[in-house]
């Protein structure tokens, strides 16, 4: 029986880095990536602006007043996809298994492969083709799980390596913050501190029935990720499910404008399940089914995204390339694809604070009385 060896693999600030590779001239500079209003939000930002106190999701008219000679950049979905594609393909020519956790970030399962082949100097050489074939800098962390994997990463960003041996994953985390440990964000933080819990160490000392009655349900999961437990597994790429709706009419139709103010609202409410899962989708699928039983689907591959805009247009389109015999249609059908876990954000590059507040603000309403609670008026049809 083999101790597990789990494999994270980070690149380093990604969408900044995909504008240097765009423009060399970049390279070095307080880089900021996000809506370029003053009105706008930050999606990303170099280790050069973090520097003066930037952060993702800060106002940007804050993150400009900490930093007042930034260099502002749209972004840029469309590059930032390509390239998240490119090293999944890297990845996916080597690794036995792997899982794509997000636009840019892997976890990879090489448990056995010592016995082989040192799995640090596999991960090396894979990092080193990674950068070598897309101009990406990237980090890993090497342990037995994806907790302490991914912590390792954090840790030695950017552009560096970490392994750390089996038995001593527990003395790693012990002298870090507790704001470290994935999952723990501001607000549990906060409580922890005001307990004088500060550290991982004093963390994984603390009874974990005395963590269930101060957070619940939530109290076990940390005492667990304290003491660097963690069993999840390595989900393989391939496996991660896609979403989809569909709706066969109560009479066959040709009304061409309510099928598509119907296809609308069934986009729009497919793209709030996905921002309430925190996924992104690269591929839209749309079907159609004829009175006659003959069923016909068409698919595009999309810049990573989970607003309902981009995923409306695209199904749109989808719909009016395919419905060509101007027949009676019996159903309709919309499918994403290509999941990642990500937030919705990253994408509302031209987005106002008031607009994403808005989406914000529809889906907690959703959220409390259920999709048909608020929606756009195109889509009720």
């Amino acid at each position: 029986m083999y101790n597990r060896a789990i494999l994270h693999l980070d690149l380093d600030a990604f969408f900044v880095a995909v504008e240097c590779l765009k423009n060399d001239s970049l390279r070095g500079k307080p880089l900021i990536v996000g809506g370029t209003s003053d009105r706008g939000v930050v999606a990303a930002c170099s280790y050069e602006a973090r520097r003066f106190g930037v952060h993702s999701a800060m106002p940007m008219k804050m993150a400009l007043r900490l930093c007042p000679d930034a260099l502002v950049l749209r972004g840029d979905m469309d590059s930032y996809s390509r390239y998240s594609h490119l090293v999944t393909e890297i990845i996916a020519d080597q690794a036995p298994v792997f899982e794509k956790a997000s636009i840019d970030e892997f976890y990879l399962d090489l448990t056995g492969m010592d016995r082989y082949f040192g799995c640090m100097q596999w991960s090396g050489e894979l990092r080193e083709r990674i950068m070598k074939e897309s101009g990406l800098p990237i980090s890993f962390g090497l342990s037995v799980n994806k907790l302490v994997s991914k912590v390792g990463t954090g840790e030695v960003k950017p552009n560096g390596t970490i392994a750390v041996p089996s038995g001593t994953e527990k003395g790693f985390l012990a002298p870090l913050s507790t704001n470290k440990i994935p999952g723990i964000g501001k607000e549990t933080y906060k409580k922890l501190s005001f307990m004088g819990v500060r550290t991982v160490k004093v963390l994984s000392e603390i009874p974990m029935g005395l963590l269930q009655r101060e957070f619940g349900k939530h109290g076990q999961e940390l005492w667990r990720k304290a003491n660097a437990i963690d069993d999840a597994a390595v989900v393989p790429y391939e496996e991660q499910k896609s979403m989809s709706s569909e709706r066969t009419f109560q009479q066959d139709t040709l009304e061409v404008g309510k099928v598509r103010d119907l296809l609308r609202g069934m986009t729009e409410r497919l793209a709030f399940d996905l921002r309430k899962a925190n996924k992104l989708t690269s591929c839209v699928t749309v079907k159609i089914r004829y009175a006659d039983f003959n069923t016909y689907t068409m698919q595009r591959r999309i810049a990573y995204t989970a607003t309902d805009g981009p995923l409306q247009e695209t199904a749109l389109d989808l719909f009016d390339r395919l419905y060509q015999r101007r027949q009676l249609l019996r159903l309709i059908g919309i499918k994403f694809s290509g999941l990642v876990q990500g937030h919705y954000q990253i994408d509302l590059f031209n987005d106002t604070l008031e607009e994403i507040h808005l989406m914000q603000a529809m889906d907690r309403i959703r959220n409390r009385f259920g999709h048909q609670a608020v929606m756009r008026a195109s889509g009720l049809g």
